[in-house]
């Protein structure tokens, strides 16, 4: 982790850096910045009492990195001002090292991990963006949601808590089987389970799981024609369970597509069925297309 120390007092200076490098950090030092310097930093240590130098041009030109105030004293200048202008947080001298570095460290893992959130939410509209349909501004829950698409339900669900502020967790049923003990759980308020592949369990299971969840704030998603009772089941449309990367497809090689993905899911008699077609006529897709069934 790269850090810029910018500090009047060349000996505190020094032997921050002498104790941050002992840690493993690459520290520069320097007493002014200049518009040329390198940007090109994690943190940047920054004391409030430099000498002819604007530590606001400074947290501009580095808005990009974590910045720690070093402060003699605590005032609206040293702390309250520059902290609106883009600095994250304050250390008052003297201070251990060993503070300065859970300061340091939890920043840089806070900053990390938004820039990766707002990665996956773009990742995730973009993904999502044919599928989201008008949703409810108030949902009754606990709510099952019926569709032949799970990213249907998917984006539906997302921009429903998004709306309302809700925070979702997300619970598959396939890879979960513990689900019993994770819904006897308690829930915080503002926290949606959001449970994925109720289609996975059989019906006697399904019973017992619909049963578990009737006073939870939880959302189920259900991808079947199959009728499902519960009190409180919303369908919803969406375009047939495989996504083709928003290609157009002729009628065999939508086949094909649908066999290679979905071989390893299904047996034979319930992808046929899926298909609409006999199990002898899905043999004779295999050997037209030159699918070798997996084993």
């Amino acid at each position: 982790m790269r850090v810029l120390i910018i500090e009047n007092e060349i000996y505190l200076a020094q032997s921050i850096a002498m104790k941050l490098e002992h840690l493993g950090f690459d520290c520069d030092i320097t007493t002014v910045v200049k518009e040329s310097h390198s940007k090109d930093y994690d943190v940047v240590l920054l004391s409030t009492n430099l000498i002819e130098q604007n530590i606001y041009s400074i947290i501009s030109l580095y808005k990009e990195s974590v910045i720690i105030l070093m402060i003699s004293y605590i005032s609206d200048d040293t702390v309250t001002k520059p902290i609106k202008a883009g600095a994250k947080d304050y250390i008052l001298k003297p201070f251990m090292i060993d503070e300065l570095v859970r300061k340091i460290q939890h920043y840089y893992t806070f900053q990390h991990l938004k820039q990766t959130v707002t990665f996956y939410r773009s990742y995730v509209d973009m993904t999502l963006d044919h599928f989201i349909t008008e949703v409810p501004a108030k949902l009754s829950l606990p709510l099952v949601l019926q569709s032949r698409n799970q990213k249907s339900i998917d984006a539906y669900v997302i921009f429903y808590a998004r709306r309302n502020e809700f925070s979702l967790r997300l619970l598959s049923l396939k890879k979960h089987r513990n689900w019993k003990e994770i819904l006897r759980q308690p829930q915080h308020n503002n926290d949606i389970l959001y449970i994925v592949g109720l289609e996975e369990l059989k019906k006697a299971e399904q019973d017992e799981f619909l049963e578990m969840i009737a006073t939870k704030q939880i959302v189920a998603s259900f991808i079947s024609n199959e009728q499902i009772t519960f009190h409180n089941v919303i369908q919803i449309s969406g375009t047939a369970n495989v996504d083709f990367y928003g290609e157009f497809l002729c009628v065999d090689d939508y086949i094909k597509n649908v066999i290679l993905c979905y071989e390893h899911k299904y047996p034979d008699t319930e992808l046929s069925r899926r298909l609409g077609m006999s199990r002898k006529s899905l043999w004779e897709k295999r050997k037209k297309y030159g699918i070798i069934k997996k084993k």
